[in-house]
């Protein structure tokens, strides 16, 4: 994707974020250096890093210059550590705007994945929607388009099958979020030809592993977790306890890493989007992307630490 100017460059920028402060600081492994782990899109064979990056709340930030050149610090970092998939919807408020203000300003990769939603009950408004968020992101096409949270969804995954056939995007899906409808969206998963399921999933949110994550691999759905963090909760909930030794195993610096980790290693889950308003809070997850994962009996080792907090 071609833009006509790149007024900051992630190598410049990363260059001097290099004089503030180590690397542990920021939580960066030694291994990040290293090929970040990748899963398959069931329907394509396509490898998409596991770490992701949401925009809700966090890209919200109206016109204010300063905090929009912040954002695009943050999405630097995101593209230079290995990121791919920015994930957003016009619920959003301003955030694909700001996401737009932000690429027109980065030297963004070739392959970045571009995926939003849509968002009206106005099932005729879907085209016109999706029309103005590739103005604002300053996209052609989209990889992926999303019902966000099933408004309507009968009548825009109509449109959606339709906008893929002309080309217009590459892959579709449904999402939903809180661990809400999930009986609604198991059936659209078993019945609606869908690529992609967006849905929460988490270290303490892990309703979905009876059912929907099972189903998303026997119908060869790509899954995308949402709401790692419980949007910063979980943070806050164990960020003033000690981080347990044994958590080298699996390379982890960070709480942060320790529950995207988590996450990731779910055969089901395909990536995560945590969001983020910080730029050393991007280095934290990108670190996730990197080094070893959890085996199944670590991962059960993880929930039981937790839970004993």
């Amino acid at each position: 994707m071609s833009r006509s100017h790149a007024v900051l460059s992630r190598r410049a920028f990363l260059g001097a974020l290099a004089c503030v402060g180590g690397a542990a600081a920021l939580g960066i492994s030694p291994a990040w250096g290293a090929s970040p782990h990748t899963k398959p899109i069931p329907a394509s064979g396509e490898q998409l890093p596991v770490i992701g990056m949401g925009t809700w709340i966090t890209f919200n930030v109206g016109e204010l210059e300063s905090l929009r050149n912040q954002r695009a610090e943050i999405l630097s970092v995101f593209f230079r550590r290995g990121g791919r998939i920015i994930d957003s919807s016009p619920m959003y408020g301003t955030a694909e705007e700001v996401v737009g203000h932000c690429l027109e300003r980065l030297d963004e990769p070739e392959d970045m994945f571009a995926a939003t939603k849509v968002w009206t009950r106005l099932g005729g408004g879907g085209r016109e929607q999706m029309a103005t968020s590739r103005k604002l992101w300053g996209v052609n096409n989209f990889e992926l388009m999303q019902v966000h949270n099933l408004v309507e969804w009968r009548t825009h995954l109509r449109t959606l099958r339709d906008e893929k056939e002309r080309g217009r995007v590459r892959y579709i899906g449904v999402t939903t979020s809180h661990g809400r409808r999930h009986e609604e969206l198991e059936a659209i998963m078993r019945h609606e030809p869908i690529d992609f399921v967006q849905l929460t999933y988490n270290i303490l949110d892990r309703e979905a592993e009876a059912r929907l994550l099972p189903l998303a691999a026997e119908r060869g759905i790509a899954v995308i977790a949402n709401r790692p963090f419980r949007q910063k909760r979980l943070i806050r909930r164990f960020q003033g306890q000690p981080l347990p030794g044994w958590t080298g195993e699996i390379d982890c610096a960070n709480w942060p890493q320790f529950l995207l980790k988590f996450i990731v290693s779910r055969p089901e889950v395909t990536c995560t989007i945590p969001a983020t308003s910080q730029v050393e809070h991007m280095h934290e997850n990108m670190g996730a992307l990197y080094g070893r994962l959890p085996d199944p009996a670590m991962r059960e080792r993880m929930v039981r630490y937790v839970e004993g907090l």
